[in-house]
């Protein structure tokens, strides 16, 4: 326990920096970009500026995020405190969505009213530094939420990224402006950008959502499958409704478990033990497995392996092959045995 005491505490360790230099280097480059547009007078830039300000909000609202998360399971709150990630990630799509309307009304003001952008040169030279360094900013977020698995980090990447966005399609838009005169082109660009960032920021809020309301991960549901199927015991007759959810960086699982019928408590608590032991050690200790131990029944005899068996009425004709699909049914064998029929189809 110590050593997974440890990686938990330098992966919140790493996340906390991450967090930490998104919104310190966030809040230089809002700066920045105000700076462009007090030069330049540019809707689109402003809109970029919009959408930073957002971001570095979100980033604060997060970091503190980390924070609760990190704390441990208490009586008030038995699964811990990371589901605030699923928040924190809901929180910072809305903001997405509202910074992408928020252009959209300045960007079509500035299709019906195109103005002359004075010093643009140099605002542009800043806008490219700013997105060098934000696209430098969005790939280390991302990177590493999915090496601390961090829905968080994780969220608040792909928004820096769509700041990355933002500013590529201001930069595509001033440039025609300035090329061609058409200052138009300021406000249409400014647009565009924005139903990208509302696309993003939908996404997000449908990702947040789907991890509050438990909706199944067939990756991780896989995942579970495939290890259990590696281990699996002729004494393990059967597993069914198998149920995985994250809350931040744990995972609890739950599924019942079938053994022969014949099993003391002793040997039954046993065997539910060692299946959990090695989905534990699998997930590296950040797996709550929670184990319902059913005896077996005769309906089970024609799916159970267990040939030396005094108790078996019916000689065996399948095993259920044990993929997601058959695992999450709450069905009796003959429904999971219809249900593994038609994946081999």
């Amino acid at each position: 326990m110590g050593h997974i005491e440890s990686l938990e505490k330098h992966r919140l360790k790493a996340r906390l920096i991450a967090m930490s230099a998104s919104f310190l280097v966030g809040a230089l480059l809002v700066a920045v970009k105000f700076y462009a547009y007090q030069l330049t007078g540019s809707s689109a830039i402003l809109s970029d500026a919009l959408e930073s300000i957002i971001n570095v909000v979100a980033s604060a609202f997060a970091l503190v995020s980390l924070l609760v998360a990190a704390k441990p399971p208490d009586p008030s709150h038995p699964y811990g405190h990371g589901k605030i990630e699923y928040f924190s990630a809901g929180f910072e799509g809305a903001l997405i969505i509202l910074a992408a309307l928020g252009i959209f009304k300045v960007g079509w003001s500035h299709i019906i009213h195109p103005q002359q952008l004075p010093r643009l040169q140099f605002g542009l030279i800043l806008l490219v530094g700013a997105s060098i360094v934000n696209l430098i900013l969005a790939i280390g977020l991302i990177r590493v939420g999915k090496r601390t698995e961090s829905l968080i980090l994780i969220a608040d990447g792909k928004h820096v990224l769509t700041d990355v966005y933002t500013s590529g399609g201001v930069l595509l838009g001033l440039l025609l402006a300035h090329i061609t005169g058409l200052y138009w082109l300021d406000g249409a660009i400014a647009c565009l950008v924005g139903l990208n960032i509302l696309v993003m920021g939908g996404r997000l809020v449908r990702q947040s959502f789907a991890a509050l309301m438990h909706a199944s991960d067939p990756e991780l549901l896989q995942e579970i499958a495939a290890l259990l199927s590696k281990y699996r015991k002729d004494i393990w007759i059967d597993i069914h409704q198998l149920r995985a959810w994250r809350s931040g960086h744990l995972l609890h699982i739950d599924f019942h478990l079938i053994l022969p019928r014949d099993f003391n408590l002793e040997k039954a608590h046993r065997e539910g033990k060692e299946v959990e032991a090695i989905i534990k050690e699998h997930f590296g200790g950040t797996a709550s497995v929670l184990i319902h131990l059913d005896p077996c029944t005769d309906p089970d005899c024609p799916v159970c392996s267990r040939y030396l068996c005094g108790l078996r009425g019916e000689d065996l004709k399948s095993q259920i092959p044990w993929t997601w699909e058959t695992l999450i049914s709450t069905g009796g064998v003959g429904e999971r045995l219809l249900v593994a029929n038609k994946e081999s189809q």
